[in-house]
Protein backbone atom coordinates (compact mmCIF):
# COMPACT_ATOMS: atom_id res chain seq x y z
CA UNK A 1 0.00 0.00 0.00
CA UNK A 2 2.76 2.45 0.98
CA UNK A 3 4.84 1.52 -2.05
CA UNK A 4 1.84 2.02 -4.35
CA UNK A 5 1.12 5.41 -2.74
CA UNK A 6 4.70 6.53 -3.35
CA UNK A 7 4.87 5.15 -6.87
CA UNK A 8 1.56 6.33 -8.30
CA UNK A 9 0.59 9.40 -6.29
CA UNK A 10 3.31 11.14 -4.26
CA UNK A 11 6.38 10.80 -6.47
CA UNK A 12 4.66 11.67 -9.78
CA UNK A 13 3.23 14.82 -8.22
CA UNK A 14 6.62 15.79 -6.80
CA UNK A 15 8.09 15.28 -10.25
CA UNK A 16 5.33 17.43 -11.77
CA UNK A 17 5.93 20.23 -9.26
CA UNK A 18 9.66 20.09 -9.93
CA UNK A 19 8.99 20.39 -13.65
CA UNK A 20 6.75 23.40 -13.08
CA UNK A 21 9.49 25.06 -11.03
CA UNK A 22 11.85 24.65 -14.00
CA UNK A 23 9.29 25.88 -16.54
CA UNK A 24 8.63 29.04 -14.58
CA UNK A 25 12.29 29.82 -14.04
CA UNK A 26 12.32 28.72 -10.40
CA UNK A 27 15.02 26.14 -11.04
CA UNK A 28 17.70 27.45 -8.74
CA UNK A 29 20.43 26.88 -11.28
CA UNK A 30 22.08 30.01 -9.97
CA UNK A 31 22.64 28.54 -6.51
CA UNK A 32 26.16 27.40 -7.34
CA UNK A 33 26.87 30.79 -8.88
CA UNK A 34 25.68 32.55 -5.72
CA UNK A 35 27.88 30.30 -3.59
CA UNK A 36 30.87 30.99 -5.81
CA UNK A 37 30.29 34.73 -5.46
CA UNK A 38 30.01 34.42 -1.70
CA UNK A 39 33.24 32.47 -1.55
CA UNK A 40 34.83 35.15 -3.71
CA UNK A 41 33.75 37.82 -1.22
CA UNK A 42 35.29 35.76 1.56
CA UNK A 43 38.61 35.25 -0.22
CA UNK A 44 40.31 37.98 1.90
CA UNK A 45 39.20 36.16 5.06
CA UNK A 46 40.53 32.89 3.66
CA UNK A 47 43.83 34.58 2.81
CA UNK A 48 44.07 36.06 6.32
CA UNK A 49 43.38 32.68 7.95
CA UNK A 50 45.99 31.06 5.74
CA UNK A 51 48.52 33.79 6.59
CA UNK A 52 47.85 33.27 10.31
CA UNK A 53 48.36 29.54 9.96
CA UNK A 54 44.82 28.59 10.92
CA UNK A 55 44.01 25.07 9.76
CA UNK A 56 40.86 24.14 7.83
CA UNK A 57 39.99 21.60 10.52
CA UNK A 58 40.29 24.32 13.13
CA UNK A 59 37.81 26.47 11.21
CA UNK A 60 35.41 23.53 10.88
CA UNK A 61 35.56 22.75 14.60
CA UNK A 62 35.18 26.44 15.41
CA UNK A 63 31.95 26.52 13.38
CA UNK A 64 30.59 23.43 15.13
CA UNK A 65 31.47 24.84 18.56
CA UNK A 66 29.78 28.15 17.76
CA UNK A 67 26.63 26.35 16.62
CA UNK A 68 26.30 24.87 20.11
CA UNK A 69 26.80 28.29 21.67
CA UNK A 70 24.14 29.72 19.36
CA UNK A 71 21.76 26.87 20.18
CA UNK A 72 22.10 27.63 23.89
CA UNK A 73 21.22 31.27 23.24
CA UNK A 74 18.19 30.21 21.22
CA UNK A 75 17.02 27.77 23.89
CA UNK A 76 17.12 30.63 26.40
CA UNK A 77 15.04 32.94 24.23
CA UNK A 78 17.88 35.11 22.91
CA UNK A 79 16.92 34.70 19.26
CA UNK A 80 18.78 37.67 17.79
CA UNK A 81 22.07 36.63 19.41
CA UNK A 82 21.48 33.08 18.20
CA UNK A 83 20.98 34.37 14.67
CA UNK A 84 24.21 36.39 14.73
CA UNK A 85 26.14 33.40 16.02
CA UNK A 86 24.59 31.23 13.30
CA UNK A 87 25.93 33.70 10.72
CA UNK A 88 29.43 33.28 12.18
CA UNK A 89 29.07 29.50 12.25
CA UNK A 90 27.80 29.49 8.67
CA UNK A 91 30.70 31.64 7.47
CA UNK A 92 33.13 29.22 9.09
CA UNK A 93 31.45 26.39 7.23
CA UNK A 94 31.75 28.39 4.00
CA UNK A 95 35.46 29.17 4.21
CA UNK A 96 36.86 25.90 5.56
CA UNK A 97 36.76 24.22 2.15
CA UNK A 98 38.32 27.22 0.41
CA UNK A 99 41.01 27.36 3.09
CA UNK A 100 41.77 23.67 2.62
CA UNK A 101 42.17 24.17 -1.12
CA UNK A 102 44.37 27.24 -0.70
CA UNK A 103 46.66 25.38 1.70
CA UNK A 104 46.68 22.17 -0.29
CA UNK A 105 45.14 20.30 2.63
CA UNK A 106 42.07 18.79 0.96
CA UNK A 107 41.56 15.35 2.50
CA UNK A 108 38.80 12.75 2.51
CA UNK A 109 38.66 12.85 6.29
CA UNK A 110 38.32 16.63 6.24
CA UNK A 111 35.38 16.39 3.84
CA UNK A 112 33.84 13.73 6.08
CA UNK A 113 34.16 15.87 9.20
CA UNK A 114 32.77 18.87 7.32
CA UNK A 115 29.65 16.93 6.32
CA UNK A 116 29.17 15.42 9.76
CA UNK A 117 29.70 18.86 11.31
CA UNK A 118 26.89 20.25 9.14
CA UNK A 119 24.49 17.67 10.56
CA UNK A 120 25.69 18.30 14.12
CA UNK A 121 25.21 22.05 13.72
CA UNK A 122 21.70 21.62 12.36
CA UNK A 123 20.82 19.22 15.14
CA UNK A 124 22.10 21.71 17.72
CA UNK A 125 20.01 24.59 16.41
CA UNK A 126 16.85 22.55 15.98
CA UNK A 127 17.30 21.19 19.50
CA UNK A 128 17.66 24.74 20.75
CA UNK A 129 14.41 25.61 18.98
CA UNK A 130 12.63 22.66 20.58
CA UNK A 131 13.64 23.90 24.03
CA UNK A 132 12.73 27.47 23.09
CA UNK A 133 9.20 26.59 22.00
CA UNK A 134 8.73 24.27 24.97
CA UNK A 135 9.68 27.08 27.34
CA UNK A 136 8.25 30.13 25.60
CA UNK A 137 5.93 28.95 22.85
CA UNK A 138 2.71 28.63 24.84
CA UNK A 139 2.76 32.08 26.41
CA UNK A 140 4.09 33.85 23.32
CA UNK A 141 1.85 32.32 20.70
CA UNK A 142 -1.51 31.64 22.35
CA UNK A 143 -2.86 34.87 20.89
CA UNK A 144 -2.11 33.43 17.43
CA UNK A 145 -3.90 30.20 18.33
CA UNK A 146 -0.68 28.17 18.34
CA UNK A 147 0.42 26.11 21.29
CA UNK A 148 3.97 25.01 21.93
CA UNK A 149 3.16 21.39 21.08
CA UNK A 150 2.30 22.35 17.51
CA UNK A 151 5.45 24.44 17.12
CA UNK A 152 7.65 21.67 18.54
CA UNK A 153 6.07 19.27 16.04
CA UNK A 154 7.00 21.56 13.14
CA UNK A 155 10.55 21.92 14.45
CA UNK A 156 10.91 18.14 14.62
CA UNK A 157 9.39 17.80 11.15
CA UNK A 158 11.88 20.36 9.82
CA UNK A 159 14.72 18.47 11.52
CA UNK A 160 13.55 15.15 10.05
CA UNK A 161 13.17 16.66 6.58
CA UNK A 162 16.62 18.25 6.74
CA UNK A 163 18.30 15.01 7.80
CA UNK A 164 16.39 12.95 5.21
CA UNK A 165 17.37 15.43 2.49
CA UNK A 166 21.03 15.08 3.42
CA UNK A 167 20.82 11.31 3.87
CA UNK A 168 19.28 10.69 0.45
CA UNK A 169 22.17 12.50 -1.20
CA UNK A 170 24.76 10.65 0.89
CA UNK A 171 23.13 7.27 0.23
CA UNK A 172 22.79 7.99 -3.49
CA UNK A 173 26.43 9.04 -3.77
CA UNK A 174 27.39 5.89 -1.86
CA UNK A 175 25.67 3.97 -4.66
CA UNK A 176 27.57 5.96 -7.27
CA UNK A 177 24.62 8.20 -8.21
CA UNK A 178 24.53 11.99 -8.48
CA UNK A 179 21.87 13.62 -6.31
CA UNK A 180 22.19 17.39 -5.93
CA UNK A 181 18.63 18.28 -6.94
CA UNK A 182 16.22 20.00 -4.59
CA UNK A 183 14.71 23.39 -3.92
CA UNK A 184 15.85 23.63 -0.30
CA UNK A 185 19.39 22.49 0.46
CA UNK A 186 21.40 23.29 3.54
CA UNK A 187 22.56 26.82 2.55
CA UNK A 188 18.94 27.85 1.99
CA UNK A 189 17.86 26.26 5.28
CA UNK A 190 20.57 28.12 7.17
CA UNK A 191 19.73 31.43 5.47
CA UNK A 192 16.05 31.05 6.34
CA UNK A 193 16.89 30.13 9.92
CA UNK A 194 19.02 33.25 10.25
CA UNK A 195 16.16 35.41 8.94
CA UNK A 196 13.71 33.85 11.39
CA UNK A 197 16.00 34.24 14.38
CA UNK A 198 16.96 37.83 13.63
CA UNK A 199 13.44 39.08 12.88
CA UNK A 200 11.84 37.48 15.91
CA UNK A 201 9.23 35.01 17.02
CA UNK A 202 6.45 35.53 14.52
CA UNK A 203 8.78 35.38 11.52
CA UNK A 204 10.60 32.43 13.09
CA UNK A 205 7.32 30.53 13.39
CA UNK A 206 6.58 31.08 9.69
CA UNK A 207 10.12 30.03 8.79
CA UNK A 208 9.88 26.81 10.80
CA UNK A 209 6.59 25.82 9.16
CA UNK A 210 8.07 26.60 5.74
CA UNK A 211 11.24 24.64 6.51
CA UNK A 212 9.19 21.64 7.63
CA UNK A 213 7.14 21.59 4.43
CA UNK A 214 9.90 22.36 1.95
CA UNK A 215 12.59 20.15 3.46
CA UNK A 216 10.23 17.17 3.25
CA UNK A 217 9.34 18.22 -0.31
CA UNK A 218 13.05 18.36 -1.17
CA UNK A 219 13.53 14.88 0.29
CA UNK A 220 10.73 13.58 -1.95
CA UNK A 221 12.27 15.41 -4.92
CA UNK A 222 15.48 13.50 -4.38
CA UNK A 223 13.66 10.18 -4.00
CA UNK A 224 11.86 10.91 -7.27
CA UNK A 225 15.18 11.84 -8.93
CA UNK A 226 16.87 8.60 -7.83
CA UNK A 227 13.83 6.57 -8.83
CA UNK A 228 13.93 8.16 -12.28
CA UNK A 229 17.61 7.53 -12.98
CA UNK A 230 17.58 4.01 -11.54
CA UNK A 231 14.44 2.90 -13.37
CA UNK A 232 16.16 3.77 -16.63
CA UNK A 233 18.19 0.63 -16.03
CA UNK A 234 16.49 -2.53 -17.24
CA UNK A 235 14.65 -4.36 -14.46
CA UNK A 236 15.59 -1.86 -11.79
CA UNK A 237 12.07 -0.48 -11.33
CA UNK A 238 10.81 -3.68 -9.71
CA UNK A 239 13.66 -3.64 -7.22
CA UNK A 240 12.98 -0.03 -6.24
CA UNK A 241 9.23 -0.19 -5.62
Amino acid sequence: MTAALLKFIILPNVGYCTGRFRERGYEVAGKSEIRDRLRGLLDPVVALCSYMGISPMGVTLFGIFFSFIGAIYVANGKLFAGGIILIISGLADTIDGSLARSQGKVTTFGAFIDSVGDRVSEMAYFTGLVFYFMRYGQSDFTRYGQGNGTLVFFVLAALAGSFLTSYTRARAEGLGLECTVGVLERPERVALMIVGLIFGRVVLTAVIVFLAAMSIFTFLQRVQHIRKITTEKVGDSDSVL
